[in-house]
């Protein structure tokens, strides 16, 4: 029997709370071009959290933080993934699915963190503190991840850490994740100065000022904030923590500290709650777009490839982190 494929109509259900009337009529029919296409190509769609309602909600078959997306990338059995996120997300989504064809819709979605490290930084901190463990944030190159020890995501970040049985290890390249988690554990934490362009941007006085003007406001935060905000907020987590607090919680009143995407995202699920959003866009996850989901499955671009030595160091610090 055939499987009756949604419509662009039926999915707009989804998320009138977050798109006007007036703008499902430009997305409507690229949505109606990816569900076939999927179907045609054995394909599906991997959204990060941070990915606007239309694809998170409409076209998107995983959805969840880097973490979800690494574990369930590696149960799909899709013959091509498209990887709606940014670079490093498709390039992980590879190394754990190395057979298949992995595709991520443009090349320009890079990530400041994945940029503020290289290999070769890596070696030269090896020669600095001999012995300690390299932990490295998913949030970086296949190159990066082929230095390291571990890989770890916001969410599991200090079980890998504890998990190593050292009483010290490195921690990059995010500094305010490795602070943060730092002040959770008693492993001293060697940290990199690398930052996320979104996150960085937040401050204590923002908390304040949205605290004053909407009172009984829940703040959480992501911990790639920095330390002062995360201390002013009422909770900190991953992405998904986030989302689970809302779920679990259900504040009349909250805002996200995080990319603004995932407030409408959330918002979808929860028409009761009230989010106030001080809106930080991402313009690496805002280059994903419907248009260029379509062009990728349409001509099968862009393959993401990765140097086979390369992929297998790489896998086996991704492979750790899943095994914690």
């Amino acid at each position: 029997m055939s499987t009756i494929l949604p419509s662009a109509a039926s999915l707009y259900d989804r998320v009138r709370r977050v798109i006007p009337p007036i703008e499902w009529p430009s997305f409507s029919d690229d949505i109606e071009a990816i569900l076939a296409l999927k179907r045609e190509r054995n394909a599906v769609i991997l959204a990060h959290n941070y990915q606007t309602p239309e694809i998170f909600h409409c076209v998107a078959d995983i959805v969840g933080d880097s973490l979800a997306l690494a574990r369930k990338a590696m149960s799909t059995e899709a013959d091509v993934i498209v990887l709606a996120g940014v670079h490093f997300m498709a390039e992980t989504a590879k190394l754990l699915n190395p057979q298949k064809t992995v595709l991520i819709p443009d090349l320009r979605a890079g990530c400041s963190l994945a940029d503020s490290i290289t290999a070769e930084d890596i070696r030269l901190l090896r020669q600095r503190y001999p012995g300690v463990p390299v932990v490295t944030y998913v949030n970086t190159s296949a190159d990066v991840k082929a230095e390291s020890d571990i890989c770890c995501t916001s969410g599991n970040a200090k079980a890998v850490v504890e998990s190593l049985g050292v009483p010290k290890v490195i921690m990059l390249p995010d500094e305010y994740l490795a602070q943060n988690i730092a002040a959770q554990t008693k492993v001293q934490i060697t940290a990199w100065k690398g930052h996320c362009e979104v996150h960085e941007r937040f401050t204590p006085a923002d908390i304040r000022q949205l605290r004053e003007s909407h009172p009984g406001v829940m703040v959480l935060a992501h911990p790639e904030c920095p330390p002062d905000v995360v201390a002013e907020a009422d909770f900190s987590g991953s992405t998904a923590a986030m989302s689970d607090y809302v779920e679990r919680q259900k504040p009349p009143r909250v805002v996200l500290m995080t990319e603004c995407s995932m407030s409408d995202n959330v918002a979808v699920q929860h028409p009761e709650i009230e989010f106030i959003r001080p809106c930080n866009l991402c313009p690496h996850m805002k280059r994903i777009t419907l248009a260029n989901i379509r062009s990728a499955l349409e001509q099968n671009r862009h393959e993401v490839m990765i140097e086979p030595d390369i992929a297998a160091r790489a896998r086996l610090a991704v492979e750790r982190m899943l095994a914690v």
